[in-house]
């Protein structure tokens, strides 16, 4: 079985779930349209650059007034760096993290907000 998902303007999921037999060829094809509150999407974005030395950066939206925290973790788990701790507007956001002042190595950014919570690699290259 296979199964893909792909979002449209960020309110509708378009999902395929395949059926494949024992010879590897296709048994069926089910299509999927779900709609999303949109309200309810917040998105976390790769960093760019990544690899970076020492200059990184992260975006990400929201769609509604929350409370939004930005954080940086090492290999450890151990926060290292909180690039943003505040109530925010809706909107799209980018923030640059300078990592000058740390070693190189892979370390990871976590947005939380509410319920959401969303983490993705970075690595440093000095």
């Amino acid at each position: 079985m296979y199964f893909t998902a792909d979002y449209d303007s960020q309110t509708t999921i378009y999902e395929s779930i395949m059926l494949i037999d024992e010879n590897g060829n296709p048994v069926s094809v089910r299509e999927v349209h779900n709609t999303v509150l949109s309200e309810n999407i917040i998105e976390l974005y790769p960093a760019y650059p990544n690899p970076f030395n020492p200059n990184t950066t992260i975006k990400y939206d929201i769609v509604k007034a929350q409370d939004v925290k930005l954080a940086v973790y090492d290999i450890l788990g151990r926060e290292v760096a909180t690039l943003v701790n505040a109530q925010q507007q809706p909107g799209s956001y980018e923030v640059n993290w300078d990592a000058s002042g740390f070693a190189s190595g892979i370390y990871f950014y976590t947005l939380t907000s509410g319920d959401f919570i969303s983490t993705k690699k970075l690595i440093l290259l000095k």
